[in-house]
């Protein structure tokens, strides 16, 4: 009968034993290339492609490991956040508003427009906006 190999020979092996090779639809993650977060754990080790329905038009798309690859690390969006739109609606809604950037929540919310062309109060601190006079 064959010895049994003592438990610090098993344990060598096993940590000098290649990683198993990672399905297709996989992309290992660079933890230190995603955006800062205060998540003590539940970071994805890698990607998977995922399958989504978009809120739009509800056509199924597949949100593939390196289009999330990039999201997350080169882009660094937030890593619990999704795609929630296919590639042509997201097109779209890019189209629409012209590639100019979005309007600022203060103003989507109170219609206090704050564009550069009101004149700026030189003696309020950090150069802010003089609010219309009011009525």
């Amino acid at each position: 009968m064959a010895r049994r190999k003592p438990k610090y020979q098993r344990e060598a092996e096993e940590r000098n034993a290649p990683p198993p090779p990672h399905p297709p639809n996989r992309v290992a993650a660079d933890i230190s290339q995603q955006a800062p977060h205060t998540s003590f754990g539940g970071v994805p080790l890698y990607y998977e492609d995922q399958t989504i329905r978009c809120i739009a038009c509800g056509k199924e798309e597949v949100w593939t490991a390196e289009r999330q690859k990039w999201w997350y690390e080169t882009a660094k969006g937030h890593i619990f956040s999704n795609a929630v739109r296919c590639r042509a609606c997201r097109r779209k809604l890019r189209a629409e508003h012209g590639g100019t950037p979005r309007r600022p929540h203060r103003e989507r919310t109170t219609g206090v427009s704050e564009t550069p062309s009101l004149p700026v109060n030189e003696s309020a601190p950090l150069g802010m906006a003089v609010p219309p006079a009011s009525q």
